[in-house]
């Protein structure tokens, strides 16, 4: 269960360490040799006093793949004065718990040592697995750090998190992986530099951009490079930009359609739309798409902004985006790019209103205050002339308006419920075909006040 091995850098010694992957054998085996996450590891900050000080409580590290929270963990394991065992939540279950809580209280009794037990991917226990874990953090038995790559306050029990020192890691930065990777090349016995290589300039930058901020794809990719290129006359393999493209020949998007970036870039599009901003919608959209995203989830975000955020300002847009839709399902990928962007821009470059919201005000006035009866003189004719015929009483009904039978099709009548009559909802936008159909109907209820004062008059 303990994969960190502290015999030598990368768990195991001399060349048989060089059958693992170069970004395992790289792995920082101290605080000072640990790039990125400054705002966690630099100088004088909480995470760094803890580590160098060898006094850890229980954390939880969330964070994209390859940020450094198993990282950390390592250094952490080399650092503290106790023992340091390690599960994966994948593949390790109760059972293996139980023994390490057994170990640890043995080691408790008898030798007097802490254990700090490391929980890999610990968002895959399930809540009676995270539960199980409360009692022994509580009573110092264990000493919890968690990884998670999702949104812990989603994914983890509240009673673990109020447990634990939440720390968040963000992607490695450019200079970050420029950093590591003279580093990987630098180092005789865990690096490359005995392979006699020459890496270029463009090549450290192609794999820097490329590698979308996941230092274990940069260095994986950067050893694949070196591995299969052949010497020169000089007995020298050098690794130039033509090299790298053909070991990174697709970018790494940083995108999983099950966590949070799922919903920061659907965000990111929804807002960029909202925003008038064609290229930011055009960009998270294929970034979506080229994560891996179902083009259906995001048609779906599509139909639902034509209708919150376009809404009567251009009603033709729901139009638009369903009939792109549906060509979507017929003709498929990559054609199905223009469908997805005709839809995008369309509702980028389209006059905006939100006053389709207004039935949510309706919904709450329902819920909260009940349904109001409605006047008499919008029932149904047929069921009040019975009812009046049955009390000897003139039909409600009869007082009803007909609105065609008035100029402009309009006429000034109570359509609300008696006790909401100055109620309003709807709040019309100024923009596009609403603003127009809302003056008119201004206009005409303009018509026919001045119509009534002079008839009055």
């Amino acid at each position: 269960m303990d994969l960190f091995d502290a015999s030598s850098p990368g768990g195991q010694s001399g060349r048989q360490g060089h059958n693992q992957p170069l970004a395992t054998r790289m792995r920082p085996v101290s605080i000072t040799e640990f790039a990125g996450q400054k705002h966690l590891t630099g100088e004088g900050k909480l995470l760094r006093r803890m580590i160098e000080s060898g006094r850890i409580g229980s954390m939880i590290f969330y964070g994209p793949p390859s940020c450094g929270k198993t990282t950390l963990a390592h250094v952490i394991s080399r650092e503290v004065d106790a023992d340091f065992v390690t599960l994966n939540a994948v593949l390790d279950g109760v059972k293996e718990f139980r023994n390490v809580v057994a170990k640890a209280d043995e080691q408790r009794k008898l030798y007097h040592r802490k254990t700090v037990l490391f929980v890999d991917e610990i968002h895959r226990w399930n809540k009676a697995q995270q539960d199980a874990l409360l009692p022994h953090i509580e009573s110092g038995l264990i000493t919890l750090i968690g990884a998670t790559t999702l949104n812990p306050f989603y994914s983890l029990v509240g009673p673990l998190l109020s447990r634990c020192q939440l720390f968040e890691l963000f992607p490695f930065q450019a200079e970050d992986i420029k950093q590591l990777i003279h580093r990987a090349l630098a180092d005789e016995e865990r690096g490359m530099r005995s392979w006699n290589v020459y890496v270029t300039p463009d090549a450290v930058d192609y794999f820097t951009e490329y590698s979308g901020g996941d230092i274990r794809h940069a260095l994986n990719a950067l050893e694949m490079a070196i591995l299969t290129s052949r010497e020169n006359n000089e007995g020298k393999k050098v690794v130039d930009e033509s090299v790298a493209k053909e070991s990174i020949q697709k970018r790494y998007i940083r995108y999983d359609r099950t966590g949070d970036e799922h919903y920061h870039f659907a965000s990111a599009m929804i807002k960029s739309l909202r925003g008038s901003d064609p290229d930011a919608s055009l960009y998270w959209l294929t970034a979506m798409i080229e994560g891996g995203e179902d083009p259906h989830f995001v048609f779906r975000r599509l139909l639902i902004f034509a209708s919150e955020d376009v809404g009567l300002a251009d009603p033709h847009a729901l139009s638009v985006v369903n009939s792109a839709h549906e060509a979507f399902q017929k003709c498929g990928m990559p054609e199905g790019f223009y469908f997805l962007s005709q839809a995008c821009l369309h509702l980028a470059l389209a006059p905006k209103s939100n006053s389709t919201g207004a039935i949510f005000g309706v919904v709450r006035e329902h819920k909260e205050k009940g349904t109001k009866p409605v006047p008499d003189h919008l029932r149904d004719k047929t069921a009040n002339a019975k009812k009046a015929r049955y009390l000897d009483a003139e039909n409600a009904s009869d007082n009803y308006k007909y609105p065609h039978s008035y100029p402009d099709h309009w006429v000034d009548q109570q359509y609300l419920p008696d006790s909401l009559t100055d109620a309003r909802w709807f709040q019309p936008g100024n923009q596009g075909l609403e603003a127009r159909r809302w003056e008119r109907l201004m206009e005409i209820k303009k018509t026919a006040a001045s119509g009534k004062n002079r008839s009055s008059g």
